[in-house]
């Protein structure tokens, strides 16, 4: 064999060998620092902390208001029927024009329309519809003191109203904003009181507050009462019709997420 091609055998052989050792050794320090890294990794440094922020407690408080309504929503109108559409219309028209009148120059507030109707009127007979007049109604509602709604209804429908549909007690606006603050604050502490009565029986300290929900103060006003007298009645009858007025609800509900 020839000696020169031995040698240069050995050689290469020799090469690869260091080859593998130097893969060896590159593979073991990137193993190394790979475990270093996890070891010193900011992530795994700040568990701890992350832990120690995930314990809170959510609280719901609630607080409620009551207020007296001053304020008398009314819904009243004219229904007149007549045999032929116009003539209905136009009687219809006059009497609301005269109601519509006395509502503006009394003051009233948010006074509109809330419904127009013209309709046919039938009869049945032997299975037979036969068409017997007209009916029409125009209705409007409106906002007073309460302590003057009782002689209005009773103007309104000497004026020309014929029915009075219903009324209903609401407080003023700003009466309303007052206690929706105040029913937050009652909420707020509310939660407050929860989550430190909770915390003191184990033994915790609150540190603060990471997240508030509110729910908007809601309202809840008397339900509508129908008028029961007739209106007719009404205006045949001398005493002034009695209106009281109730309290109107103010509710509001706040949750507090609180770290311990």
């Amino acid at each position: 064999m020839n000696p020169s091609y031995v040698r240069i055998s050995e050689t290469s052989k020799q090469s690869k060998d260091v080859r593998s050792l130097m893969n060896l050794l590159r593979g073991v320090l990137v193993a190394t620092g790979l475990l270093c890294l996890a070891f010193t990794s900011p992530a795994l440094a700040q568990q701890p902390q992350a832990l120690n922020q995930m314990r809170t407690i959510t609280v719901s408080g609630r607080g409620m208001e009551s207020i007296p309504t001053t304020l008398t929503l009314v819904r009243l109108g004219v229904e007149v029927q007549g045999r032929t559409a116009a003539e209905v219309q136009q009687e219809a028209a006059r009497r609301s024009s005269a109601v519509v009148a006395l509502l503006k120059a009394r003051n009233v507030e948010r006074l509109e329309t809330t419904g127009i109707t013209l309709n046919p009127n039938y009869s049945y007979i032997d299975n037979t519809q036969r068409l017997t007049g007209y009916s029409a109604t125009n209705i409007v509602s409106f906002r007073i003191a309460t302590d003057r709604t009782g002689n209005l209804l009773d103007e309104a429908v000497k004026a020309g109203a014929t029915r009075i549909d219903s009324v209903s007690f609401i407080a003023t606006d700003s009466a309303i904003a007052q206690a929706q603050q105040q029913a937050l604050r009652e909420a707020t502490q509310d939660a407050q009181q929860q989550a430190n009565t909770v915390l003191n029986v184990l033994n915790l300290s609150p540190s603060e507050v990471v997240s508030i929900q509110i729910n908007n103060a809601g309202t809840t006003p008397p339900p509508p009462m129908p008028l029961m007298r007739q209106a007719e009645a009404m205006a045949d009858s001398v005493a002034t019709t009695p209106i009281v007025g109730g309290e109107q609800q103010v509710e509001a509900t706040v949750t507090l997420q609180i770290r311990y």
